[in-house]
């Protein structure tokens, strides 16, 4: 697997540049500005893309928006992007086109470097990773009328489990229930989400897009570890 990775702290570009490499993934360029990044992504088309928000010249958001400019140019590249804080507005933008291969994790919120590696790797491979913050804030921030309203509470706890990107088997864990039991649920939550029988990964992205981008203020439930 073929990793860009952009991030301006030199000590911990080249720690996550030395952990990517040391689980097997090859990083192909590993740069320090939002030109760079350009660059970079322009040269070697990588598998997936490690950003982060805040690059030079400008130190505010100057990876999400070359991130949103390579998929524009890459139809679904996949990026991870790896910040500090929540920048809704992109972050909604990177989820819009509805094609998956997006994950918005927080620093301070990483805990070790399995979980890291497994959210790049999700993400390379069209899923999802999103920190349960980021849910949070992305839900609060929209008020349109959704088909999810025809979930029962139950079904947007797995939902949100899904958004995270975990398995069934983890989502079992974290609900308390046998793993044959989620897998109803999500069946559930495909036909009440009007989502065709297709590729079961393909329509677990499609109904996490839906929820990131639809629910209600009203109707958020987030369960998080």
């Amino acid at each position: 697997m073929r990793v860009v990775l952009a991030e301006d702290l030199y000590l911990l570009r080249d720690g996550l540049s030395r952990l990517l490499q040391a689980h097997g993934l090859e990083v192909v360029a590993a740069v320090e500005s939002g030109p760079e990044l350009t660059d970079a992504l322009a040269e070697h088309r990588p598998d997936v893309a490690v950003v982060d928000v805040r690059l030079p010249p400008t130190f505010t958001d100057e990876g999400l928006r070359v991130a949103l400019e390579a998929r524009r140019e890459m139809p679904g590249l996949p990026v991870l992007v790896l910040s500090q804080y929540v920048q809704q507005l992109y972050a909604r933008e990177l989820l819009a086109d509805g094609t998956g291969g997006v994950g918005y994790l927080l620093k301070d919120r990483v805990f070790n470097a399995e979980q890291f590696v497994d959210a790049v790797r999700r993400v390379a491979a069209g899923g999802t990773a999103m920190d349960p913050e980021v849910i949070s804030q992305l839900l609060a921030g929209t008020g349109r009328e959704s088909t999810l309203s025809r979930l029962n509470p139950r079904e947007l706890d797995v939902l949100a489990l899904m958004a995270e990107g975990y398995s069934n088997a983890t989502i079992a864990q974290q609900l308390f229930l046998s793993e044959g039991s989620v897998s109803k649920y999500t069946t559930t939550i495909f036909a009440k989400l009007d989502l065709a029988s297709s590729n079961d990964t393909n329509r677990r992205v499609l109904a996490v897009l839906a929820y990131l981008n639809g629910i209600g203020p009203g109707d958020v439930r987030i369960t998080s570890d």
